[in-house]
């Protein structure tokens, strides 16, 4: 069987690519920009790679066409598909049938954090030998590719809220039908296709119906999102989760057969904590309490592992197993990947794209340089490329958000609303905004200093700029000051 993806090099058309890979089919597709790390990954599986959407890119016709949330009516490819009669499915609609079906699905779900708790709870499930099956938004460190069919009962899947296809708007998560379900957050996000944030909690509360009673969803305590979401019905088991939650809340919360899970921070950063779990019992008691101390940093880092450790609990990993599990996560590339180091200047990748978890990369590093003593500058180059972003919508929290950088970087694209005048002016750190690519690199090559550490952030290619960077660094190192 010959499988064509259109938008394959998208994170999660990428992974499916993989899982296609392995079930024996062959494999092929097309994208309009082809960049790492998941065309590197494709091409080391094999799978045909085509740039453009050329409807000869589909002849001669393949078996089924698997269509991307990104590609629409007027596309090339997508014209030649529906005229010439082509089968064609969404990439959610093809891993629930083909994949799914028969697992014991435990769906990642929330505005941000997915693919980085996805991959812990993955590697936990795989630490403690249960050899799951996953797919993930992204490239991680501990396996070799984003997606596995594995060898058990168990997936783990990133269960986005966006749409599933241009003649599917549901959002994807609504097909995978998962027995254990984390709601990392909810926020106003996807302003291309939800008109308010009510929007994106009906979606959710689709997700939450089609949760079996014998399931588990694990969700952040004092989320008034989530909360609304299942304010409107819930009919499984749910568990809450904090980070220096009073004792008092949480024998409350976990009492009479309750489950609170609660972290104490032993530092500021967060590479190292308590996990405390609470319950069984009429006054909620501590029924276990153990001590996580790895490489990671910041809050939103202690958030993720708290509910990869609630969810691997569910399918029975022991705490103990889970955290030593996640003392040995590598993390996901482009979540704070450090890129290269050229005159002492650190130049990092981050795909943070939404003023929260802008805050919460900056915070993290910020802190960790702190504990470090380390005076030196962090400073911040942003590329507002989501449709959120690009709207304005949430210009306002964009002060606040970059508080904890030292300088920031914005690129200026033709197609962004941002009122950029504004935003410099307003600032609560020095900025300054930028039409084209190069001038932020000749203003970095100019600038910088030894020691600086250079946070990029987009969830695209941003034109290869963190390599560009490197390597003028490299070639020019005369000319820092």
């Amino acid at each position: 069987m010959h499988i064509h993806i259109l938008g394959i090099c998208g994170t999660f058309m990428g992974s499916l690519a993989v899982l296609a890979k392995q079930l024996g089919y062959r494999v092929s597709g097309s994208d309009a920009n082809v960049y790492p790390p998941m065309s590197t990954q494709l091409q080391e599986q094999g799978i045909e790679l085509a740039e453009g959407f050329r409807p000869a890119h589909l002849q001669p016709s393949p078996d089924l066409v698997i269509i991307g949330n990104a590609l629409s009516r007027g596309n090339p490819a997508v014209e030649h598909v529906l005229n010439e009669g082509l089968s064609y499915m969404s990439g959610p609609q093809w891993l629930a049938q083909f994949v799914l079906h028969d697992k014991w699905v435990l769906g990642v779900a929330g505005t941000h954090g997915k693919t980085t708790t996805s991959a812990m709870l993955a590697w936990i499930l795989e630490y403690a030998g249960l050899k799951p099956g996953y797919l993930i938004g992204g490239v991680t460190n501990n396996f070799p590719h984003s997606a596995s069919l594995g060898d058990s009962a168990f997936f783990v899947v990133e269960a986005d809220e966006y749409d599933s296809a241009f003649f599917d708007k549901r959002s994807k998560f609504i097909h995978y039908a998962p027995r254990t379900v984390i709601l990392n957050n909810l926020e106003f996000d996807h302003a291309d296709i939800f008109d308010d944030l009510e929007a994106i909690e009906k979606q959710f509360h689709h997700l939450v119906r089609t949760t079996p009673g014998n399931g588990l969803i694990v969700f952040p305590h004092g989320d008034s999102a989530l909360e609304a979401v299942l304010r409107m019905g819930c009919w499984t088991q749910r568990q809450q989760l904090g980070i220096a939650v009073p004792d008092e809340v949480c024998k409350k919360l976990a009492a009479n057969g309750g489950v609170f899970w609660n972290a104490l921070l032993q530092n500021e950063q967060g590479t190292q904590f308590d996990i405390i779990k609470y319950g069984q019992g009429s006054t909620g008691e501590v029924m276990n309490r153990a001590t996580l101390q790895w490489k990671l940093t910041g809050l939103h880092n202690v958030r993720n592992a708290l509910a990869a450790v609630a969810a691997a609990h569910h399918v029975g990993v022991d705490v103990a197993t889970a955290i030593d599990g996640l003392k040995e996560f590598k993390g996901v590339k482009r979540r704070m990947e450090l890129r290269g180091k050229v005159e002492g200047i650190s130049v990092y990748d981050d795909f943070a794209h939404h003023p929260t978890a802008i805050e919460s990369t900056l915070n993290g590093i910020a802190n960790q340089l702190k504990a470090e003593g380390n005076s030196n500058r962090l400073i911040a180059v942003i590329e507002p490329r989501s449709a959120t972003m690009k709207s304005g919508i949430h210009k306002e929290a964009l002060h606040e958000a970059t508080r904890d950088a030292d300088m920031v970087l914005w690129y200026k694209a033709e197609d962004c609303k941002i009122d950029f005048q504004s935003l410099l002016a307003e600032s609560k750190t020095p900025a300054y905004a930028f039409a084209t690519v190069n001038e932020i690199l000749t203003y970095l090559e100019e600038n910088s200093l030894p020691g600086d550490h250079i946070v990029i952030m987009s969830n695209g290619g941003f034109e290869g700029i963190h390599e560009k960077l490197l390597q003028r660094l490299q070639l020019g190192p005369s000319t820092l000051n």
